[in-house]
Protein backbone atom coordinates (compact mmCIF):
# COMPACT_ATOMS: atom_id res chain seq x y z
CA UNK A 1 0.00 0.00 0.00
CA UNK A 2 2.79 2.53 0.66
CA UNK A 3 4.22 1.70 -2.77
CA UNK A 4 0.82 2.33 -4.37
CA UNK A 5 0.69 5.79 -2.81
CA UNK A 6 4.13 6.57 -4.23
CA UNK A 7 3.03 5.52 -7.72
CA UNK A 8 -0.31 7.33 -7.46
CA UNK A 9 0.87 10.63 -6.00
CA UNK A 10 4.66 10.68 -6.20
CA UNK A 11 6.82 11.96 -3.38
CA UNK A 12 7.70 10.18 -0.18
CA UNK A 13 5.84 11.75 2.72
CA UNK A 14 2.56 9.88 2.18
CA UNK A 15 4.42 6.59 2.00
CA UNK A 16 6.38 7.29 5.19
CA UNK A 17 3.30 8.58 7.01
CA UNK A 18 1.23 5.53 6.10
CA UNK A 19 3.94 3.17 7.31
CA UNK A 20 4.44 5.05 10.59
CA UNK A 21 0.71 5.20 11.29
CA UNK A 22 0.28 1.53 10.41
CA UNK A 23 2.94 0.64 12.98
CA UNK A 24 1.09 2.68 15.62
CA UNK A 25 -2.14 0.86 14.76
CA UNK A 26 -0.36 -2.49 14.97
CA UNK A 27 0.73 -1.63 18.51
CA UNK A 28 -2.63 -0.25 19.67
CA UNK A 29 -4.84 -2.89 18.08
CA UNK A 30 -3.47 -5.91 16.23
CA UNK A 31 -0.47 -7.05 18.28
CA UNK A 32 -1.86 -6.12 21.68
CA UNK A 33 -5.25 -7.68 20.90
CA UNK A 34 -3.78 -10.90 19.50
CA UNK A 35 -1.54 -11.28 22.55
CA UNK A 36 -4.36 -10.53 24.96
CA UNK A 37 -6.83 -12.88 23.25
CA UNK A 38 -4.32 -15.72 23.19
CA UNK A 39 -3.37 -15.10 26.81
CA UNK A 40 -7.03 -15.28 27.87
CA UNK A 41 -7.35 -18.74 26.34
CA UNK A 42 -4.18 -19.96 28.04
CA UNK A 43 -5.19 -18.39 31.33
CA UNK A 44 -8.56 -20.16 31.29
CA UNK A 45 -6.93 -23.45 30.34
CA UNK A 46 -3.85 -23.41 32.56
CA UNK A 47 -4.76 -20.93 35.29
CA UNK A 48 -1.48 -19.07 34.74
CA UNK A 49 -0.75 -15.37 35.10
CA UNK A 50 -1.75 -13.53 31.94
CA UNK A 51 1.74 -12.06 31.38
CA UNK A 52 3.37 -15.48 31.70
CA UNK A 53 0.97 -16.67 28.99
CA UNK A 54 2.00 -13.74 26.79
CA UNK A 55 5.70 -14.56 27.17
CA UNK A 56 5.05 -18.17 26.16
CA UNK A 57 3.04 -17.06 23.11
CA UNK A 58 5.83 -14.71 22.04
CA UNK A 59 8.53 -17.37 22.36
CA UNK A 60 6.61 -19.86 20.21
CA UNK A 61 5.61 -17.16 17.72
CA UNK A 62 9.21 -15.97 17.42
CA UNK A 63 10.35 -19.46 16.46
CA UNK A 64 7.39 -19.75 14.09
CA UNK A 65 8.27 -16.44 12.42
CA UNK A 66 11.99 -17.13 12.10
CA UNK A 67 11.55 -20.58 10.58
CA UNK A 68 8.52 -19.77 8.44
CA UNK A 69 7.58 -16.60 6.63
CA UNK A 70 4.46 -15.59 4.72
CA UNK A 71 4.28 -18.89 2.84
CA UNK A 72 4.27 -20.89 6.08
CA UNK A 73 1.62 -18.56 7.50
CA UNK A 74 -0.73 -19.09 4.56
CA UNK A 75 -0.35 -22.87 4.56
CA UNK A 76 -0.91 -23.16 8.30
CA UNK A 77 -3.82 -20.71 8.13
CA UNK A 78 -5.50 -22.96 5.58
CA UNK A 79 -5.18 -26.02 7.83
CA UNK A 80 -6.28 -24.10 10.92
CA UNK A 81 -9.31 -22.73 9.10
CA UNK A 82 -10.56 -26.26 8.40
CA UNK A 83 -9.97 -27.37 12.00
CA UNK A 84 -11.57 -24.24 13.48
CA UNK A 85 -14.62 -24.47 11.22
CA UNK A 86 -15.21 -28.11 12.18
CA UNK A 87 -14.59 -27.52 15.89
CA UNK A 88 -16.70 -24.35 16.02
CA UNK A 89 -19.57 -26.07 14.20
CA UNK A 90 -19.54 -28.95 16.68
CA UNK A 91 -19.40 -26.49 19.58
CA UNK A 92 -22.36 -24.51 18.21
CA UNK A 93 -24.45 -27.68 17.80
CA UNK A 94 -23.64 -28.92 21.32
CA UNK A 95 -24.37 -25.47 22.73
CA UNK A 96 -27.73 -25.19 20.96
CA UNK A 97 -28.70 -28.62 22.27
CA UNK A 98 -27.86 -27.43 25.81
CA UNK A 99 -30.20 -24.40 25.50
CA UNK A 100 -33.01 -26.16 23.56
CA UNK A 101 -32.28 -24.71 20.14
CA UNK A 102 -32.59 -21.18 18.74
CA UNK A 103 -36.00 -20.67 20.33
CA UNK A 104 -34.58 -21.56 23.74
CA UNK A 105 -31.57 -19.34 23.11
CA UNK A 106 -33.70 -16.28 22.31
CA UNK A 107 -35.91 -16.89 25.33
CA UNK A 108 -33.28 -17.74 27.94
CA UNK A 109 -30.71 -15.15 26.84
CA UNK A 110 -32.96 -12.24 27.82
CA UNK A 111 -32.89 -13.43 31.45
CA UNK A 112 -29.23 -14.48 31.55
CA UNK A 113 -27.75 -12.45 34.39
CA UNK A 114 -25.52 -13.06 37.38
CA UNK A 115 -27.17 -13.67 40.76
CA UNK A 116 -25.57 -10.51 42.12
CA UNK A 117 -27.26 -8.54 39.33
CA UNK A 118 -30.69 -10.02 40.01
CA UNK A 119 -30.38 -9.30 43.74
CA UNK A 120 -29.07 -5.73 43.34
CA UNK A 121 -31.06 -3.19 41.31
CA UNK A 122 -27.93 -1.04 40.99
CA UNK A 123 -26.66 -3.41 38.30
CA UNK A 124 -29.89 -3.49 36.27
CA UNK A 125 -28.74 -0.79 33.84
CA UNK A 126 -25.61 -2.67 32.81
CA UNK A 127 -25.83 -6.23 34.11
CA UNK A 128 -28.93 -7.36 32.21
CA UNK A 129 -29.05 -8.23 28.49
CA UNK A 130 -30.14 -5.40 26.23
CA UNK A 131 -33.72 -5.38 24.93
CA UNK A 132 -32.38 -5.00 21.38
CA UNK A 133 -29.90 -7.88 21.67
CA UNK A 134 -31.34 -9.69 18.63
CA UNK A 135 -31.53 -6.61 16.40
CA UNK A 136 -28.80 -5.24 14.13
CA UNK A 137 -30.31 -1.79 13.60
CA UNK A 138 -30.58 -0.12 17.00
CA UNK A 139 -31.82 3.24 18.24
CA UNK A 140 -29.66 6.27 17.42
CA UNK A 141 -29.61 7.57 21.01
CA UNK A 142 -29.98 4.52 23.25
CA UNK A 143 -28.36 1.81 21.11
CA UNK A 144 -24.86 0.64 21.96
CA UNK A 145 -24.24 0.58 18.19
CA UNK A 146 -26.77 2.97 16.55
CA UNK A 147 -28.11 1.97 13.15
CA UNK A 148 -26.63 5.05 11.47
CA UNK A 149 -23.21 4.05 12.74
CA UNK A 150 -23.73 0.45 11.61
CA UNK A 151 -24.61 1.52 8.07
CA UNK A 152 -22.00 4.26 7.58
CA UNK A 153 -19.42 4.38 10.38
CA UNK A 154 -18.67 0.65 10.62
CA UNK A 155 -18.59 0.49 6.81
CA UNK A 156 -15.86 3.14 6.71
CA UNK A 157 -13.83 1.24 9.30
CA UNK A 158 -14.44 -2.07 7.52
CA UNK A 159 -13.22 -0.68 4.20
CA UNK A 160 -9.95 0.26 5.84
CA UNK A 161 -9.52 -3.19 7.39
CA UNK A 162 -10.43 -5.29 4.35
CA UNK A 163 -9.41 -3.07 1.43
CA UNK A 164 -6.33 -1.08 2.48
CA UNK A 165 -4.72 -2.87 5.43
CA UNK A 166 -1.28 -4.13 4.47
CA UNK A 167 -1.85 -7.51 6.13
CA UNK A 168 -4.96 -8.22 4.05
CA UNK A 169 -3.67 -6.75 0.81
CA UNK A 170 -0.39 -8.69 0.88
CA UNK A 171 -2.36 -11.95 0.92
CA UNK A 172 -4.32 -10.93 -2.17
CA UNK A 173 -1.11 -9.85 -3.91
CA UNK A 174 0.41 -13.27 -3.23
CA UNK A 175 -2.27 -14.91 -5.40
CA UNK A 176 -1.28 -16.69 -8.61
CA UNK A 177 -3.28 -14.29 -10.78
CA UNK A 178 -6.20 -11.86 -10.73
CA UNK A 179 -8.83 -14.62 -10.83
CA UNK A 180 -7.29 -16.42 -7.86
CA UNK A 181 -7.18 -13.14 -5.92
CA UNK A 182 -10.90 -12.59 -6.54
CA UNK A 183 -11.75 -16.17 -5.63
CA UNK A 184 -9.75 -15.92 -2.40
CA UNK A 185 -11.51 -12.68 -1.48
CA UNK A 186 -14.92 -14.26 -2.12
CA UNK A 187 -14.01 -17.26 0.03
CA UNK A 188 -12.95 -14.86 2.79
CA UNK A 189 -16.32 -13.10 2.42
CA UNK A 190 -18.08 -16.44 2.87
CA UNK A 191 -16.01 -17.18 5.98
CA UNK A 192 -16.85 -13.70 7.31
CA UNK A 193 -20.54 -14.63 7.39
CA UNK A 194 -19.96 -17.71 9.55
CA UNK A 195 -18.88 -15.87 12.77
CA UNK A 196 -22.52 -15.04 13.47
CA UNK A 197 -23.28 -18.74 13.72
CA UNK A 198 -19.93 -20.07 14.96
CA UNK A 199 -18.79 -17.36 17.38
CA UNK A 200 -21.60 -14.97 18.33
CA UNK A 201 -24.28 -17.58 19.03
CA UNK A 202 -21.88 -19.72 21.15
CA UNK A 203 -20.90 -16.58 23.05
CA UNK A 204 -24.54 -15.93 23.89
CA UNK A 205 -24.95 -19.57 24.89
CA UNK A 206 -21.98 -19.19 27.22
CA UNK A 207 -23.71 -16.30 29.00
CA UNK A 208 -26.83 -18.45 29.45
CA UNK A 209 -24.90 -21.43 30.85
CA UNK A 210 -22.38 -19.52 33.00
CA UNK A 211 -24.02 -16.19 33.93
CA UNK A 212 -22.15 -15.66 37.21
CA UNK A 213 -18.85 -15.71 35.32
CA UNK A 214 -19.52 -14.34 31.83
CA UNK A 215 -22.20 -11.84 32.92
CA UNK A 216 -20.60 -10.67 36.18
CA UNK A 217 -21.56 -7.07 36.92
CA UNK A 218 -19.75 -5.84 40.03
CA UNK A 219 -16.05 -4.95 39.67
CA UNK A 220 -15.20 -7.17 42.65
CA UNK A 221 -16.89 -10.25 41.18
CA UNK A 222 -15.31 -9.71 37.76
CA UNK A 223 -11.89 -9.25 39.32
CA UNK A 224 -12.27 -12.58 41.10
CA UNK A 225 -13.49 -14.39 37.96
CA UNK A 226 -11.16 -13.14 35.23
CA UNK A 227 -8.80 -10.63 36.89
CA UNK A 228 -10.47 -7.77 34.99
CA UNK A 229 -12.81 -5.47 36.97
CA UNK A 230 -14.16 -3.97 33.72
CA UNK A 231 -15.98 -7.19 32.77
CA UNK A 232 -15.54 -10.84 31.80
CA UNK A 233 -17.33 -11.09 28.46
CA UNK A 234 -13.99 -11.88 26.81
CA UNK A 235 -13.86 -15.31 28.47
CA UNK A 236 -17.25 -16.41 27.09
CA UNK A 237 -15.96 -18.42 24.15
CA UNK A 238 -12.91 -20.06 25.75
CA UNK A 239 -15.08 -21.04 28.73
CA UNK A 240 -17.51 -22.79 26.40
CA UNK A 241 -14.69 -24.58 24.56
CA UNK A 242 -13.15 -25.85 27.79
CA UNK A 243 -16.40 -27.01 29.41
CA UNK A 244 -18.54 -28.29 26.53
CA UNK A 245 -16.31 -29.88 23.90
CA UNK A 246 -15.23 -33.54 24.21
CA UNK A 247 -11.69 -34.00 25.47
CA UNK A 248 -9.93 -34.81 22.19
CA UNK A 249 -11.75 -32.19 20.14
CA UNK A 250 -11.24 -29.64 22.91
CA UNK A 251 -7.46 -30.02 22.71
CA UNK A 252 -7.49 -29.88 18.91
CA UNK A 253 -9.69 -26.77 18.96
CA UNK A 254 -7.52 -24.98 21.49
CA UNK A 255 -4.37 -25.89 19.56
CA UNK A 256 -5.89 -24.58 16.33
CA UNK A 257 -7.05 -21.37 17.99
CA UNK A 258 -3.62 -20.73 19.47
CA UNK A 259 -1.91 -21.56 16.18
CA UNK A 260 -4.27 -19.20 14.35
CA UNK A 261 -3.43 -16.40 16.77
CA UNK A 262 0.28 -17.06 16.34
CA UNK A 263 0.06 -17.13 12.55
CA UNK A 264 -1.81 -13.82 12.67
CA UNK A 265 0.98 -12.40 14.81
CA UNK A 266 3.49 -13.69 12.27
CA UNK A 267 1.66 -11.87 9.47
CA UNK A 268 1.70 -8.70 11.54
CA UNK A 269 5.41 -9.06 12.32
CA UNK A 270 6.21 -9.58 8.63
CA UNK A 271 4.20 -6.51 7.62
CA UNK A 272 5.60 -4.34 10.41
CA UNK A 273 9.20 -5.23 9.70
CA UNK A 274 8.87 -4.80 5.93
CA UNK A 275 7.11 -1.43 6.21
CA UNK A 276 9.62 -0.06 8.71
CA UNK A 277 12.68 -1.19 6.79
CA UNK A 278 11.52 -0.43 3.23
CA UNK A 279 9.50 2.73 3.83
CA UNK A 280 11.18 4.38 6.82
CA UNK A 281 14.68 3.00 7.45
CA UNK A 282 15.73 3.12 3.79
CA UNK A 283 14.79 6.80 3.64
CA UNK A 284 17.64 7.48 6.06
CA UNK A 285 19.95 4.59 5.07
CA UNK A 286 19.38 4.25 1.34
CA UNK A 287 22.45 2.05 0.89
CA UNK A 288 21.72 -0.32 3.75
CA UNK A 289 22.75 -3.91 3.11
CA UNK A 290 20.29 -6.79 3.06
CA UNK A 291 21.68 -8.09 6.35
CA UNK A 292 21.20 -4.69 7.98
CA UNK A 293 17.60 -4.49 6.76
CA UNK A 294 16.84 -7.97 8.11
CA UNK A 295 18.24 -7.13 11.55
CA UNK A 296 16.51 -3.74 11.66
CA UNK A 297 13.22 -5.37 10.65
CA UNK A 298 13.39 -7.86 13.49
CA UNK A 299 14.33 -5.14 15.98
CA UNK A 300 11.37 -3.06 14.74
CA UNK A 301 8.98 -6.00 15.18
CA UNK A 302 10.38 -6.64 18.67
CA UNK A 303 9.93 -2.98 19.59
CA UNK A 304 6.29 -3.11 18.46
CA UNK A 305 5.75 -6.17 20.65
CA UNK A 306 7.30 -4.45 23.67
CA UNK A 307 5.11 -1.38 23.23
CA UNK A 308 2.05 -3.62 22.82
CA UNK A 309 2.74 -5.38 26.12
CA UNK A 310 3.04 -2.02 27.87
CA UNK A 311 -0.31 -1.06 26.33
CA UNK A 312 -2.19 -4.11 27.67
CA UNK A 313 -3.34 -2.56 31.00
CA UNK A 314 -5.08 0.23 29.07
CA UNK A 315 -6.65 -2.30 26.71
CA UNK A 316 -8.06 -4.27 29.66
CA UNK A 317 -9.70 -1.28 31.31
CA UNK A 318 -11.36 0.41 28.32
CA UNK A 319 -14.83 -0.16 26.84
CA UNK A 320 -15.98 -2.41 29.66
CA UNK A 321 -13.27 -4.93 28.86
CA UNK A 322 -14.85 -5.84 25.50
CA UNK A 323 -12.13 -6.48 22.92
CA UNK A 324 -14.31 -5.85 19.88
CA UNK A 325 -15.55 -2.50 21.19
CA UNK A 326 -12.01 -1.47 22.08
CA UNK A 327 -10.83 -2.30 18.57
CA UNK A 328 -13.60 -0.27 16.92
CA UNK A 329 -13.04 2.75 19.17
CA UNK A 330 -9.32 2.93 18.44
CA UNK A 331 -9.78 2.29 14.72
CA UNK A 332 -12.54 4.91 14.40
CA UNK A 333 -10.07 7.58 15.54
CA UNK A 334 -7.28 6.70 13.10
CA UNK A 335 -8.53 4.67 10.11
CA UNK A 336 -11.29 6.79 8.43
CA UNK A 337 -8.88 9.32 6.85
CA UNK A 338 -7.07 6.44 5.14
CA UNK A 339 -10.32 5.04 3.80
CA UNK A 340 -11.19 8.45 2.34
CA UNK A 341 -7.71 8.84 0.87
CA UNK A 342 -7.71 5.52 -0.97
CA UNK A 343 -11.29 5.95 -2.21
CA UNK A 344 -10.49 9.39 -3.64
CA UNK A 345 -7.11 8.25 -4.98
CA UNK A 346 -8.69 5.38 -6.90
CA UNK A 347 -11.95 6.95 -8.10
CA UNK A 348 -11.12 10.69 -8.47
CA UNK A 349 -8.20 11.38 -10.79
CA UNK A 350 -8.08 15.03 -9.71
CA UNK A 351 -6.85 14.13 -6.20
CA UNK A 352 -3.37 15.56 -5.68
CA UNK A 353 -0.54 14.73 -3.32
CA UNK A 354 -0.97 18.03 -1.46
CA UNK A 355 -4.69 17.43 -1.05
CA UNK A 356 -4.13 13.90 0.20
CA UNK A 357 -1.46 15.00 2.67
CA UNK A 358 -3.37 17.89 4.21
CA UNK A 359 -6.57 15.86 4.32
CA UNK A 360 -4.70 13.24 6.32
CA UNK A 361 -3.23 15.89 8.61
CA UNK A 362 -6.70 17.29 9.33
CA UNK A 363 -7.99 13.80 10.05
CA UNK A 364 -4.97 13.05 12.24
CA UNK A 365 -5.48 16.12 14.43
CA UNK A 366 -9.20 15.47 14.92
CA UNK A 367 -8.67 11.75 15.49
CA UNK A 368 -5.82 12.17 17.95
CA UNK A 369 -7.86 14.56 20.08
CA UNK A 370 -10.60 11.96 20.39
CA UNK A 371 -8.13 9.12 20.97
CA UNK A 372 -6.36 10.93 23.82
CA UNK A 373 -9.72 11.69 25.43
CA UNK A 374 -10.80 8.03 25.07
CA UNK A 375 -7.65 6.88 26.84
CA UNK A 376 -7.75 9.50 29.60
CA UNK A 377 -11.47 9.35 30.40
CA UNK A 378 -12.83 5.85 31.01
CA UNK A 379 -16.42 4.68 31.36
CA UNK A 380 -17.33 4.12 35.05
CA UNK A 381 -17.49 0.46 36.06
CA UNK A 382 -20.93 -1.14 36.18
CA UNK A 383 -22.60 -0.56 39.54
CA UNK A 384 -19.75 1.58 40.87
CA UNK A 385 -22.02 4.59 41.36
CA UNK A 386 -19.38 6.89 39.87
CA UNK A 387 -20.58 9.85 37.81
CA UNK A 388 -19.74 9.79 34.11
CA UNK A 389 -17.36 12.77 33.83
CA UNK A 390 -16.39 12.21 30.21
CA UNK A 391 -16.59 15.18 27.80
CA UNK A 392 -19.68 15.41 25.61
CA UNK A 393 -17.65 14.45 22.53
CA UNK A 394 -17.24 11.03 24.16
CA UNK A 395 -20.47 10.52 26.07
CA UNK A 396 -22.82 11.93 23.40
CA UNK A 397 -21.01 11.15 20.12
CA UNK A 398 -20.78 7.42 19.44
CA UNK A 399 -17.50 6.16 17.98
CA UNK A 400 -19.24 5.02 14.79
CA UNK A 401 -20.71 8.51 14.35
CA UNK A 402 -17.28 9.99 15.00
CA UNK A 403 -15.89 7.84 12.19
CA UNK A 404 -18.39 9.52 9.84
CA UNK A 405 -17.40 12.98 11.12
CA UNK A 406 -13.66 12.48 10.76
CA UNK A 407 -14.12 10.95 7.29
CA UNK A 408 -16.16 13.99 6.26
CA UNK A 409 -13.52 16.42 7.57
CA UNK A 410 -10.74 14.57 5.76
CA UNK A 411 -12.73 14.35 2.52
CA UNK A 412 -13.62 18.05 2.46
CA UNK A 413 -10.03 19.16 3.12
CA UNK A 414 -8.65 16.74 0.51
CA UNK A 415 -11.06 17.91 -2.19
CA UNK A 416 -10.57 21.63 -1.49
CA UNK A 417 -6.77 21.46 -1.43
CA UNK A 418 -6.71 19.23 -4.53
CA UNK A 419 -8.81 21.75 -6.47
CA UNK A 420 -6.43 24.54 -5.43
CA UNK A 421 -3.27 22.69 -6.48
CA UNK A 422 -1.90 21.49 -9.81
CA UNK A 423 -3.41 18.26 -11.14
CA UNK A 424 -1.16 15.26 -11.70
CA UNK A 425 -0.46 14.62 -15.42
CA UNK A 426 -2.39 11.77 -17.04
CA UNK A 427 0.77 9.89 -17.97
CA UNK A 428 1.55 9.56 -14.26
CA UNK A 429 -1.88 8.05 -13.54
CA UNK A 430 -1.61 4.96 -15.73
CA UNK A 431 -2.76 1.77 -13.98
CA UNK A 432 -3.17 3.48 -10.58
CA UNK A 433 -6.83 4.59 -10.75
CA UNK A 434 -10.07 2.77 -11.50
CA UNK A 435 -10.38 4.57 -14.82
CA UNK A 436 -6.83 3.78 -15.98
CA UNK A 437 -6.48 0.24 -14.63
CA UNK A 438 -6.44 -1.31 -18.12
CA UNK A 439 -3.71 0.96 -19.51
CA UNK A 440 -0.90 -1.04 -21.05
CA UNK A 441 1.89 1.38 -20.09
CA UNK A 442 3.27 1.85 -16.59
CA UNK A 443 2.91 5.22 -14.83
CA UNK A 444 5.64 7.69 -15.74
CA UNK A 445 7.69 8.15 -12.57
CA UNK A 446 10.24 10.95 -12.67
CA UNK A 447 13.73 10.52 -11.24
CA UNK A 448 12.91 12.68 -8.22
CA UNK A 449 10.07 10.33 -7.34
CA UNK A 450 11.90 7.11 -8.10
CA UNK A 451 13.09 4.64 -5.50
CA UNK A 452 15.98 2.30 -6.18
CA UNK A 453 14.14 -0.91 -5.38
CA UNK A 454 13.72 -4.08 -7.35
CA UNK A 455 10.17 -3.32 -8.45
CA UNK A 456 11.21 -0.04 -10.02
CA UNK A 457 14.10 -1.74 -11.74
CA UNK A 458 11.66 -4.25 -13.18
CA UNK A 459 9.40 -1.44 -14.34
CA UNK A 460 12.14 0.57 -16.00
CA UNK A 461 13.79 -2.47 -17.52
CA UNK A 462 17.36 -1.95 -16.37
CA UNK A 463 19.82 -4.38 -17.81
CA UNK A 464 20.78 -7.45 -15.84
CA UNK A 465 22.79 -10.60 -16.23
CA UNK A 466 21.12 -13.47 -18.03
CA UNK A 467 20.58 -16.70 -16.15
CA UNK A 468 23.13 -19.38 -17.00
CA UNK A 469 21.70 -22.44 -18.67
CA UNK A 470 23.36 -24.80 -16.18
CA UNK A 471 24.43 -24.13 -12.63
CA UNK A 472 26.83 -26.81 -11.35
CA UNK A 473 26.25 -28.34 -7.92
CA UNK A 474 28.04 -27.06 -4.86
CA UNK A 475 30.49 -29.40 -3.11
CA UNK A 476 31.60 -29.12 0.51
CA UNK A 477 34.64 -30.26 2.44
CA UNK A 478 36.14 -29.72 5.87
CA UNK A 479 37.73 -26.35 5.12
CA UNK A 480 35.67 -24.66 2.46
CA UNK A 481 33.29 -25.30 -0.38
CA UNK A 482 34.01 -24.73 -4.05
CA UNK A 483 31.60 -23.81 -6.79
CA UNK A 484 32.47 -24.00 -10.46
CA UNK A 485 32.03 -20.69 -12.18
CA UNK A 486 29.12 -20.76 -14.62
CA UNK A 487 30.93 -18.10 -16.64
CA UNK A 488 33.90 -20.29 -17.43
CA UNK A 489 33.38 -23.35 -19.55
CA UNK A 490 36.58 -25.19 -18.58
CA UNK A 491 35.50 -25.49 -14.94
CA UNK A 492 38.88 -24.35 -13.58
CA UNK A 493 37.59 -21.21 -11.89
CA UNK A 494 36.11 -21.73 -8.44
CA UNK A 495 34.51 -19.56 -5.80
CA UNK A 496 35.89 -20.32 -2.35
CA UNK A 497 33.68 -19.52 0.62
CA UNK A 498 35.01 -20.18 4.09
CA UNK A 499 32.96 -22.58 6.14
CA UNK A 500 31.08 -20.79 8.92
CA UNK A 501 31.10 -21.83 12.54
CA UNK A 502 27.97 -23.11 14.21
CA UNK A 503 27.79 -19.84 16.17
CA UNK A 504 27.72 -17.83 12.93
CA UNK A 505 25.10 -20.14 11.44
CA UNK A 506 22.90 -19.75 14.54
CA UNK A 507 23.33 -15.97 14.55
CA UNK A 508 22.44 -15.71 10.86
CA UNK A 509 19.41 -17.94 11.35
CA UNK A 510 18.09 -15.90 14.27
CA UNK A 511 18.74 -12.56 12.58
CA UNK A 512 17.64 -13.70 9.15
CA UNK A 513 20.94 -12.70 7.58
CA UNK A 514 21.65 -15.79 5.50
CA UNK A 515 22.87 -14.77 2.09
CA UNK A 516 20.52 -16.04 -0.57
CA UNK A 517 22.13 -16.14 -3.97
CA UNK A 518 19.55 -14.58 -6.28
CA UNK A 519 20.40 -14.77 -9.96
CA UNK A 520 20.03 -11.51 -11.84
CA UNK A 521 17.35 -11.44 -14.49
CA UNK A 522 17.62 -10.00 -17.95
CA UNK A 523 15.39 -7.15 -19.05
CA UNK A 524 13.29 -9.57 -21.11
CA UNK A 525 12.79 -11.94 -18.17
CA UNK A 526 11.84 -9.07 -15.89
CA UNK A 527 9.36 -7.80 -18.47
CA UNK A 528 7.68 -11.22 -18.71
CA UNK A 529 7.38 -11.49 -14.92
CA UNK A 530 6.08 -7.94 -14.70
CA UNK A 531 3.45 -8.59 -17.36
CA UNK A 532 2.17 -11.68 -15.53
CA UNK A 533 2.12 -9.82 -12.21
CA UNK A 534 0.12 -6.86 -13.52
CA UNK A 535 -2.29 -8.64 -15.87
CA UNK A 536 -6.00 -8.14 -15.19
CA UNK A 537 -7.14 -10.62 -17.83
CA UNK A 538 -9.69 -13.24 -16.76
CA UNK A 539 -11.20 -16.37 -18.15
CA UNK A 540 -14.77 -15.33 -19.18
CA UNK A 541 -16.34 -18.48 -17.72
CA UNK A 542 -14.53 -18.13 -14.38
CA UNK A 543 -15.38 -14.44 -14.28
CA UNK A 544 -19.12 -15.18 -14.60
CA UNK A 545 -18.92 -17.84 -11.88
CA UNK A 546 -17.14 -15.49 -9.47
CA UNK A 547 -19.55 -12.64 -10.19
CA UNK A 548 -22.47 -15.00 -9.57
CA UNK A 549 -21.00 -16.11 -6.24
CA UNK A 550 -20.49 -12.47 -5.24
CA UNK A 551 -24.14 -11.74 -6.02
CA UNK A 552 -25.27 -14.75 -3.94
CA UNK A 553 -23.19 -13.56 -0.98
CA UNK A 554 -24.67 -10.07 -1.20
CA UNK A 555 -28.22 -11.43 -1.36
CA UNK A 556 -27.62 -13.71 1.64
CA UNK A 557 -26.18 -10.79 3.62
CA UNK A 558 -29.23 -8.69 2.78
CA UNK A 559 -31.45 -11.59 3.88
CA UNK A 560 -29.67 -11.80 7.25
CA UNK A 561 -30.10 -8.06 7.72
CA UNK A 562 -33.80 -8.50 7.04
CA UNK A 563 -34.17 -11.33 9.56
CA UNK A 564 -32.45 -9.43 12.38
CA UNK A 565 -33.44 -5.91 11.45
Amino acid sequence: MPEFLKKRFGGRRLRIYLSALALVLYVLTKISMELYAGAIFMQQLMGWNIYLCIVLILVVTALYTITGGLTAVMYTDTLQTVILMIGATVLMIIGLIEVDGMAGLMDRYMTAAANSTIENRTFYSCGLPRNDSFHIFRDIETGDIPWTGSVLGITIIGMWVWCTDQIMVQRCLSAKDFTHAKAGSLFAAFLKITPFFLWIIPGMISRILYPDEVACASPEDCKAVCSNPAGCSNIAYPLLVIRLLPEGLRGLMLAALMAALMSSLTSIFNSASSMFTMDIWRRFRNKASENELMIVGRVAAGTCVGCSILWLPILESTQGGQLWMYLQVITSCIAPPWTVLFVLAIFWKRTTEQGAFWGLMAGLVVGMIRLVLEIYFTVPFCGSGDVDTRPLILSKVHFSHFAIIIAGVCGIVTVLVSLLTKARPNEKLRRVTWWTRHDSAEPDISDSEDDDDENEAMTKGNKGTELPSKIPPVSFNQEAHHQQSPLNGNGTDTVIIAKKSYQDILKNWLCGTQKNRKPKLSAEERAIIRQKMTSLSENPRKKKILNGLALILMLFTAFMFGVYI
